[in-house]
């Protein structure tokens, strides 16, 4: 986390949350963290109501010096902490101890300022989870392996997005291995966020990766495809069989538009959303062809073009169609390619209110 990062943070929380006077500790220059934590943030996942959890914060002093923990500061008095009282030498490892009494029920998120003498801004820990008076898991089924962990899915599709919108995805993990994992979700792109409940899971035990669509850092509308990787600890490697793909819709929204706007729109007409190309018959390739029409009032644009899998090619003679103008839109499936897939299609993005997204499927025997 960066500095400043970690000032804003520290500051909004002794702010609100700790004593007066430690407020000369934020007004003080900036002085290089020397404690590191594995994970700043823990999610505990469910607990049960007035049954304390305990989290453990894995720590390491990155200074070759000794140091001393001054002090550790809560936000509130339902999190106590346990911690070493004494000098802690140079590149050592240790732990710091977090229990949550879970005496109020619903979701949680405490901080947790660690002071050493090697720094005048603290260490801000987070931990994170939800109380409940009976926990439940997921019942499913564990068809997928991704990596030594199992899953139910490798795939998530945001479908009909807007901008502004955040919506979730779960992909429910269980370790199947003989040890306690940290699953992490690897390599994922700035509209992407995720995160792990539990952080840590037991042997036999389940957690649910949740996945967050952020679409104010999506630059356009249609497709988005991203890959991203679940690994069983932080620092695992990335590998093809961790994999799980995340695809996103983003269309325009007409929820604006008055009713005469609406009434003067353009409308797109296709002379079929389904293709049937026939067989190969020993041929490389197969094309054909879509008729376009926009039966509205107003100028129809076709804004984006895409191939929604691989073994497809596409041409469109014309994106902008006056009222009662005619497009073709050409498709060749490419048989080396189109093995690899079960359901090939083409995504366009119009400004039709009616119809935003089209999807022409296409059909080889």
């Amino acid at each position: 986390m960066e500095i400043m990062e970690i000032y804003r943070k520290v500051r909004k929380f002794v702010i609100w949350s700790l004593p007066l006077y430690l407020l000369s500790f934020v007004s003080l220059p900036c002085q290089a963290q020397r404690v590191e934590a594995k994970n700043q943030t823990l999610n505990v996942g469910q607990v049960m109501f007035r049954q304390p959890v305990i989290a453990e914060y894995e720590l390491h002093n990155t200074s070759s010096h000794e140091i001393s923990i001054l002090k550790v500061l809560t936000s509130c008095g339902c999190t106590t902490v346990d911690y070493p009282q004494g000098i802690i030498h140079g590149n050592e490892d240790f732990v710091l101890r977090a229990t949550y009494d879970a005496k109020q029920m619903g979701h949680f998120e405490k901080q947790i300022g660690v002071y050493t003498d090697a720094s005048r801004e603290p260490l801000v820990l987070t931990l994170k989870g939800i109380v409940v008076d009976e926990v439940v898991d997921f019942t499913g089924e564990y068809p997928l392996q991704l990596g030594e962990l199992l899953a139910d899915q490798n795939e998530i599709i945001f479908d009909d997005v807007n901008y502004g919108d955040r919506p979730m995805a779960k992909i429910h993990i269980l370790n199947n291995t003989e040890s306690t994992v940290q699953p992490i979700v690897m390599h994922t792109p700035n509209y992407i966020k995720a995160e792990v409940s539990p952080s840590k899971i037991r042997p036999g035990r389940s957690g649910v990766a949740l996945i967050t669509l952020d679409t104010r850092f999506i630059k356009d509308y249609g497709l988005t495809q991203t890959v991203v990787f679940l690994g069983k600890n932080p620092g695992d490697k990335v590998a093809a069989n961790k994999r799980i793909d995340i695809s996103a819709v983003m269309l325009p929204s007409f929820s604006d538009l008055t009713d005469n706007e609406m009434a003067l729109a353009p409308h797109i007409l296709l002379s079929d959303t389904t293709l049937n190309l026939g067989p190969f018959n020993g041929k490389k390739k197969l094309k054909g062809e879509i008729e376009i029409q926009n039966i509205g009032h107003s100028q129809l644009d076709i804004t984006k073009l895409q191939m929604m899998t691989v073994g497809l090619q596409v041409s469109l003679n014309k994106t902008k169609l006056d009222p009662g103008e005619y497009a073709k839109l050409k498709i060749t499936a490419v048989k080396r390619d189109l093995h690899l897939v079960n359901n090939p299609r083409v995504l366009m993005i119009t400004n039709d209110p009616d119809l935003p997204k089209v999807v022409i499927k296409v059909k080889t025997e």
